[in-house]
């Protein structure tokens, strides 16, 4: 921290020292934008601060003078006043480069002797600033708490307590003294947004929390209100973060939050378990890595943003590919690409896990383009060829498909729906006009 300190300080007092007034503001804009950067990426501590070279004060590049060109490209003067024309010329030149050096070396002195002098200010002013710092941090230990957590959890560490620190908790990456810690013995407790730093009473601690995640399991089980498990799992999720609880727990709340509201088709919660899973995984933390792998390729698909897709599923290894929820997106993904209707909904149908939830966003879509194409193939077709087809759920949910999108050529309009046609040449215009209306944008609440 100290040699981090030094050398960031030293490191700016030279980019200052070197600034001069016509490029004080893009010298004070990048150097900003450089330790944003850095702090951004935690790399504030690992940085070669002395190898940093700000583009602002590399030496701009001479500007071509016309009169040089116009020179070479101007004949040669052949009259004697034009040769003692041109001898003057060179004359007066040379010795107007001569005092402009001169001038130049003199005006480079004085920058650098402003140069230094600011330094020092620069200096001095930080010192005061950190010696205030200092002080205020003494008055209020409640602020130094906070101060001290923030820049720790920005700090460079691996996944796992201090070894060496006896009340180190091991299911907090990089624990230490500032860590909190609740004392909040509540089973159940809303969900209140943060305004504040958090309070130990206020926060569950993690026996209480792992409580918690059961009691929750069996509520669900026993068919409680979606509103109320939604607000029990924030807060739940709330107390794991503010005590930078990462461990197979964490990953469990999260897994179970995302299930929920998949299965409520509340889609902004469960693109915000989606993104933190993904963080979870990465720290190498255990779960359903697989099932949520596919859940992700669904939602592109529903989405229908290939290039995102295509990174996502080139970055897969072989053994996540030979995964079955895995297979089953990626064959979702073939069939979609293909146009294959048929082999789609027999996927929609034999979905795994909670993979049909997904689907169900986006098969209404899937089903139209499908319709316009067999009514493009066929003269007529049977309400329960469409229902067989398609994979709906009955026959009254085929029928109420294409009163949406209003579809109403039957040929028999009055007949049971057992026995009702539809007029393909007519459909298809009408279908055609709803899948415009209908599927040509998509928006995805939550999406990230």
């Amino acid at each position: 921290m100290e040699s981090y300190d030094f050398d960031h300080r030293e490191w700016v007092a030279k980019c200052l020292g070197q600034m001069t007034d016509a490029n004080r503001a893009e010298v004070q804009a990048e150097l900003r934008q450089v330790i944003a950067d850095a702090f951004t990426a935690k790399a504030l501590w690992t940085t070669d601060w002395a190898g940093v070279q700000l583009q602002s004060l590399l030496p701009k590049p001479t500007p071509v003078v016309n009169g040089l060109k116009r020179k070479t490209a101007e004949p040669a003067a052949t009259s004697k006043k034009a040769k003692k024309s041109s001898i003057q010329k060179s004359t007066s030149a040379s010795t107007w480069d001569l005092g402009d050096q001169a001038a130049l070396n003199r005006r480079a002195e004085r920058f650098q002797r402003e140069h230094e002098i600011e330094r020092q200010k620069n200096l001095r002013s930080q010192q005061q600033q950190q010696s205030k710092q200092g002080a205020a941090l003494k008055a209020n230990p409640q602020g130094a708490h906070l101060f001290n957590r923030i820049w720790r959890a920005d700090s460079p560490s691996t996944h796992g307590s201090n070894p060496d620190d006896p009340e180190a908790d091991p299911n907090v990456p990089n624990w230490d003294r500032h860590t909190i810690v609740g004392t909040n013995q509540e089973l159940f407790k809303d969900y209140l947004r943060l305004t504040s730093e958090p309070k130990p009473e206020m926060i569950r601690p993690y026996s209480v929390l792992q409580q918690t995640y059961t009691a929750l399991k069996q509520r669900w089980h026993d068919k409680c209100s979606y509103d109320w498990i939604c607000n029990q799992l924030k807060s739940l999720r709330q107390d794991l973060t503010v005590q930078r609880i990462k461990n197979e727990l964490t990953v469990l709340v999260y897994e179970m939050h995302g299930r929920i509201a998949l299965e409520t088709a509340d889609m902004v919660e469960y693109n915000q378990c989606q993104a933190a899973l993904k963080n979870l995984y990465e720290l190498g933390i255990p779960g359903h890595v697989e099932e949520f792998t596919a859940y992700r390729i669904l939602m592109l698909l529903h989405g229908r943003n290939k290039s995102e897709l295509n990174l996502y599923v080139g970055q897969l290894t072989p053994k996540q590919k030979a995964t079955k929820p895995v297979q089953h997106a990626l064959r979702v993904q073939q069939a979609l690409s293909m146009g294959n209707y048929h082999a789609l909904f027999k996927l929609y149908i034999d979905a795994p896990n909670m993979g049909a939830y997904i689907m169900d966003h986006f098969i209404d879509r899937e089903r139209a383009k499908a319709l316009m194409i067999m009514s493009k193939a066929y003269r007529a077709l049977s309400l329960r060829f469409i229902y067989d087809e398609l994979a709906f759920d009955s026959l009254g949910h085929t029928r109420e498909f294409l009163a949406a999108h209003a579809v109403s050529a039957f040929t028999n309009p009055n007949s049971p729906d057992t026995e009702k046609t539809l007029d393909c040449k007519n459909a298809f215009q009408m279908i055609s006009q709803a899948y415009e209306e209908k599927y040509r944008r998509v928006q995805i609440r939550g999406a990230v």
